[in-house]
């Protein structure tokens, strides 16, 4: 199984280049994932899962605000035992569809690729105010959710595992 693992440059370098994930959370194409999107094409229902991790990295963000202002998602293969659903998401909303916690960290040697935000002035500056803006977003305020739309507007860039030396410098 993919599993999508929110996380930032500050946790990626952490767990390069022999080290592990320790985030316990990560999204994946859940049976919830699948009903809400109503699609069987698995591409489409791994980008809707990426998408998620991308606006968890936010949260990331906005509790460490001495980071640089990137969402980083690492795509990793776990076998499916090494994932459960995450407690308590009888009811889920729009953003924690596909939300999964991994059991134990996941050594970034066995990340399939990592997905981040280009280093670029224009993109840090909406991820920034996305991160200042998500809490606010997550209860409900229209203008907060219009601000993380914004950095979600930015896609972000595909990195294979060899290039994470160069992501990080």
């Amino acid at each position: 199984m993919r599993v999508y693992v929110p996380t930032t440059l500050k946790g990626l370098a952490a767990a390069h280049p022999g080290g592990a994930l320790d985030e316990a959370v990560a999204y994946a194409v859940t049976p919830a994932l699948r009903e809400w999107y109503v699609s069987d094409d698995l591409e489409e229902l791994e980008y809707a899962a990426l998408n998620r991790a991308a606006e968890a990295s936010l949260r990331l963000l906005a509790e460490d605000t001495a980071v640089p202002r990137r969402r980083v998602v690492v795509a990793v293969e776990v076998a499916d035992s090494a994932v459960s659903p995450y407690p308590g998401d009888e009811y889920q909303d729009q953003s924690s569809l596909g939300r999964v916690v991994l059991k134990g960290p996941i050594p970034l040697a066995k990340a399939a690729a990592v997905h981040a935000d280009v280093a670029d002035e224009d993109v840090a500056v909406d991820v920034a105010a996305a991160a200042l803006a998500i809490a606010a977003a997550d209860k409900g305020d229209a203008d907060a959710q219009f601000t993380v739309g914004g950095a979600e507007d930015h896609e972000l860039l595909w990195f294979a595992t060899q290039e994470i030396s160069g992501l990080l410098a």
